[in-house]
């Protein structure tokens, strides 16, 4: 009995526990997962919502206030004879039109009364053709003071005229390209002096 309470605290002191394993990653954030990021250099293609129905009825209204402008250009053809080959693919269209009676009445109300007041067509096309028929409306004013005041053949008030009938007929001709681009496009163009009148109306 002796012998063993001897060799008991003889084995404590051998005995050596043995280290605890090493378990700080477990503590440690697991990393983050970096997505790859998509290259820049690519768009993404969106089709036209706009039906080609509303754009070839648009395109036509346009083509109202720009045939009815034409008259404005005699003195900028006579000055210039060479523009006239600007306008030569237009003729046939022009030649078309005029053959009709009362062409420019006709289609002033088949605008007015077939499209803007349709409630059928979109609200692009119906927009598109108040905008052309607003400008055609602006287009008869010069020509009423015109023969109110008649300004005659020579003078001040003759060149008056000619600078005038002119610059209408270069910002016609502005509106004309530019509301046939747009709707070509599929966009939607603002005519200056035209597009508020014309969205109160529509």
């Amino acid at each position: 009995m002796a012998s063993l309470c001897y060799s008991l605290p003889l084995t404590l002191k051998s005995f050596h526990p043995k280290p605890s394993p090493n378990l700080s990653f477990l503590n440690h954030p697991k990393p983050k997962l970096r997505l790859p990021k998509p290259p820049t250099g690519v768009t993404r293609m969106s089709l036209n919502p706009t039906p080609a129905t509303d754009r070839l009825i648009s395109v036509a209204a346009y083509s109202l206030p720009f045939f009815n402008s034409l008259q404005y250009g005699r003195y900028l053809f006579i000055q210039y004879p060479q523009l006239g080959t600007l306008f030569e693919p237009v003729l046939p269209f022009l030649s078309l039109y005029r053959s009709v009676p009362y062409a420019s009445f006709v289609a002033f109300f088949a605008l007015y009364l077939g499209v803007v007041r349709n409630q059928s067509f979109s609200h692009y096309a119906r927009f598109n053709s108040m905008q052309a028929v607003t400008l055609d409306v602006l287009l008869v004013v010069p020509l009423l003071l015109t023969r109110i005041l008649n300004p005659g053949r020579a003078g001040l008030g003759f060149k008056l005229m000619v600078w005038g009938h002119t610059g209408i007929f270069v910002f016609s001709c502005l509106c004309f390209v530019y509301g046939v681009v747009s709707c070509v496009l599929g966009r939607t163009p603002y005519l200056p002096f035209v597009a508020d009148a014309a969205g109160r109306q529509v």
